[in-house]
């Protein structure tokens, strides 16, 4: 099988492999009709957003699927304002959607790379607010059926960087829709660092979007500039006891409390305290802005990315005992992978 269709523009990566076949899905039955042969047939499949959460390693031997549906349909209440956004949308620009039209609470999450349909996946976050705060419902391709299932929120299992497509629905789903509730009665998150300095009495929606934009330009590379996946580790979370020896030890510490009494560590912090911070490995890099952020320099693989990796995650691991996860997935040749390879 020949594998001449170039992914390097759709991996925000840059990285320069190909896939055996590459379509495009521009509805949610276009989804039903692309996927479900291939899953029934037990062939190598990807679906893909905006390419902004891989790391090729391999060319990859299936097809490709482009998300690429579009709507927004918005209906409200007394409460809340209730939108049903197709999964090809695009992350950010829905953001701007709502805020031209009043409709607040997505703020904090601007500028994260991707589309709608990934957001759930991941559970999405950023500046103390994730996308399981927002989130009304998700549709999606059951696979083994055949239908379009839609469950709540709760259905859903969101917790840190994960949820039950990541888990019991992993290869089985297909996110053709999301949900989203935003509350009429506004309220600012303003708990993270560069919004701390906002009045909660008088701030507006569109100064704390601005506001992260700003500090997310300053410290994240463009990915047309400098390939990229954003933040490529998750904020590692310990036990309140765990957290209170690290800061007997290390006495400047980030760390965040959660409702379950434990701490979110910040990852960025741990590695550039273990002067990792602008380190390279071969045509790859930890960006000198922000810590938490791996590059290709030019001509990286997606070996070379996770080799890099690897090593900050050991480096982490001698310095402070704290074990960091990739946030990325990891593509083979056959499909998802993980950070060990090559």
């Amino acid at each position: 099988m020949s594998l001449s269709h170039s992914l390097q523009s759709f991996n925000s990566f840059g990285l320069a492999q190909s896939c055996a076949d590459l379509v495009e899905a521009h509805s949610k039955e276009a989804v039903k009709a692309i996927c479900l042969p291939l899953w029934q047939q037990q062939l190598p499949m990807l679906v893909l957003g905006g390419g902004s959460n891989l790391v090729f390693t391999e060319d990859f031997n299936g097809t490709v699927v482009r998300m690429l549906s579009k709507g927004i349909k918005v209906s409200e209440d007394a409460e809340a304002f209730y939108l049903e956004v197709e999964a090809g949308e695009n992350w950010h620009e829905l953001i701007q959607f709502t805020l031209e039209r009043g409709m607040f609470g997505l703020e904090n999450m601007a500028l994260i790379p991707g589309t709608v349909g990934a957001a759930p996946i991941q559970n999405i976050g950023a500046y103390g607010v994730e996308l399981c705060d927002v989130c009304d419902w998700v549709e999606y391709l059951d696979l083994p059926s055949g239908e379009f299932v839609r469950i709540s929120t709760a259905e859903c299992q969101f917790a840190y960087r994960e949820s039950i497509f990541k888990d019991k629905l992993r290869d089985l789903a297909v996110v053709t829709a999301v949900g989203l509730r935003l509350v009429k009665r506004w309220q600012p998150r303003l708990a993270y660092g560069p919004l701390q300095s906002f009045d909660p009495a008088t701030v507006t929606a569109r100064e704390i979007f601005d506001r992260v934009c700003q500090v997310r330009s300053e410290k994240l590379p463009d990915p047309a500039v400098l390939g990229n996946a954003g933040s490529f580790f998750k904020n590692p979370i310990v036990s309140a006891a765990c957290y209170l020896d690290l800061a007997q030890r290390f006495p400047m510490i980030v760390g965040y409390a959660q409702a379950d009494a434990t701490v979110k560590l910040a990852a960025g912090w741990l590695i550039e305290q273990a002067e990792l911070k602008g380190f390279v490995l071969g045509n790859a890099a930890v960006h000198d802005k922000q810590a938490l952020v791996l590059v290709n320099r030019g001509e990286a693989t997606g070996r070379d990315i996770c080799r890099l990796a690897r090593h900050v995650i050991t480096q982490v691991q001698d310095k402070f005992g704290v074990v960091l996860e990739a946030e990325p997935r990891i593509i083979g040749a056959n499909g998802e992978g993980d950070l060990y390879v090559g």
